[in-house]
């Protein structure tokens, strides 16, 4: 299974018995002639559609009835609606997560979980790619991120501390403000060095998304866009509700749990395949378009994100609480299964998913 991207504008989709054709346009730059091409319906986990592409209603429909999913981004990237089958019918998994939400030492012992997962596999990658490079600066933020889980673990509920900040009293101390202070201590520690693990000068330094200021940055948010679409996919496979979240807030339109179930996978899946691409020389400058200040990729430069995206997805590593080897894209799932089980009763404690 995989995810069908289309990202040639002109493009339209029709159905033949079980198999799509993607009816491509003539492209004088690269001097092609309008082609098709033909997919098995039964390989295609989730389709990504870019821009000006149409999709026949056989096409939509065949594909909502087999439960794939249809996500549609702008040209340049910018998430803007999903076209899903209804919601599992397993609505007592939903009542759950909804209690759960209410409830203030659930939701804090989730949103706590899914801060040390994310730091935890940062301090991760930092420490596989300073093996070689022994950089006493790689080396520090390292430790600075240690230090932070820890500080992380002592941070526990008691119902007569003030779980949420108090818009009204700023200065005062909450769970959820400690919390939120840690994870971006963190987060700026970790891409405070970030650069040093890429070859060459790409002028990056910090994390800045709207807009992207620099190469990285864009590629950044480009593929933590993609990564949010996963997400929510595998959320409204399990049969959760995506937009009742626990340390992003529920807001309207916001896929909040898709953003925290995504939060430990960002380094281990977008921010590696950057790191790839950069250090392999996959991706140089001219793949990259500056408007204004803001930074995206070239059309060239999105198919080789994509392909090196997919890649990532499918590599197989030894799931840290089954054992057995799972995909990076199956690994998403399990983990919305896992807390699936957790809300429901069904195991005793929820750990997020942290590479070993």
């Amino acid at each position: 299974m995989t995810t069908l991207y289309l990202t040639e504008p002109g493009s339209y989709v029709k159905k033949d018995g079980e198999t799509l054709i993607v009816h491509l346009p003539a492209n004088e730059a690269q001097q092609l002639a309008k082609r098709k091409v033909r997919l098995p319906l039964m390989k295609i986990s989730q389709v990504v559609v870019y821009g000006t592409i149409s999709l026949s209603s056989p096409v939509l429909t065949t594909l909502l009835a087999q439960g794939t999913e249809v996500c549609f981004c702008s040209n340049h990237g910018k998430f803007l609606g999903r076209l899903t089958s209804p919601l599992s019918k397993n609505s007592l998994i939903r009542l759950q997560q909804h209690q759960a939400h209410h409830d203030d030492k659930r939701s804090f012992h989730l949103a706590r979980a899914f801060v040390r997962g994310k730091l935890s596999n940062m301090r991760a990658m930092l420490m596989r790619a300073n093996r070689k490079r022994q950089q006493p600066d790689i080396e520090a933020a390292v430790t600075s991120i240690k230090n932070v889980i820890e500080k992380l673990d002592e941070l526990t509920y008691t119902p007569d501390a003030p779980l949420r900040p108090n818009p009204k009293r700023p200065q005062e101390k909450s769970l959820y403000g400690t919390l939120l202070g840690l994870e971006g201590a963190g987060t700026a520690r970790y891409f405070g060095v970030f650069g040093r693990l890429l070859k060459g000068d790409w002028g990056f330094t910090r994390r800045q998304r709207r807009p992207p200021r620099d190469p990285i940055n864009a590629l950044l948010s480009y593929g933590y866009v993609l990564l949010m679409n996963q997400a929510a996919s595998a959320v409204s496979i399990v049969g959760l509700d995506p937009y009742v979240g626990y340390l992003h807030s529920s807001q309207y339109g916001k896929p909040a749990l898709a953003l925290d179930v995504m939060e430990a996978f960002r380094p281990l899946v977008v921010d590696s395949v950057v790191m790839t691409l950069i250090n392999n020389g996959m991706l140089s400058p001219k793949d990259f378009i500056e408007e204004l200040g803001a930074w995206r990729l070239t059309d060239h430069g999105r198919r080789t994100f994509l392909r090196k995206f997919e890649d990532r997805l499918n590599t197989e590593i030894k799931h840290p609480a089954f054992g057995y080897r799972a995909s990076y894209r199956r690994s998403l799932e399990l983990e919305v299964r896992l807390l699936a089980k957790w809300l429901t009763g069904e195991i005793p404690h929820y750990h997020c998913f942290v590479a070993r």
